[in-house]
């Protein structure tokens, strides 16, 4: 018998605590997002450029614009590989 309210007790607490993590994880999502930031602060991006002279890639993570224009090697353009999303 008491072992029988203990373990209602648990499952109690339980249920409370995956209640809460559950209706926290709705509200996340639920979230506006921030605004972008203001011209000329750094932004988070994930760009790969591939150099087309000796095959040197690059992998640029922050940038004043969400599309930057192509870094120079060996005096050319880089080529963009892909954007990592």
């Amino acid at each position: 018998m008491l072992g029988s309210i203990i373990w209602f007790g648990l499952g109690l607490v339980l249920l409370c605590f995956i209640w809460k993590i559950g209706l926290g994880m709705l509200r996340g999502m639920t979230s506006t997002l921030p605004p972008p930031p203001p011209s000329g602060e750094m932004r988070r991006i994930n760009v790969r450029y591939r150099c087309s002279s000796c095959g040197t890639e690059l992998r640029l993570t922050m940038a004043p614009d969400q599309d930057p224009p192509p870094p120079k090697h060996c005096l050319e353009d880089m080529d963009l590989i892909a954007p990592i999303d």
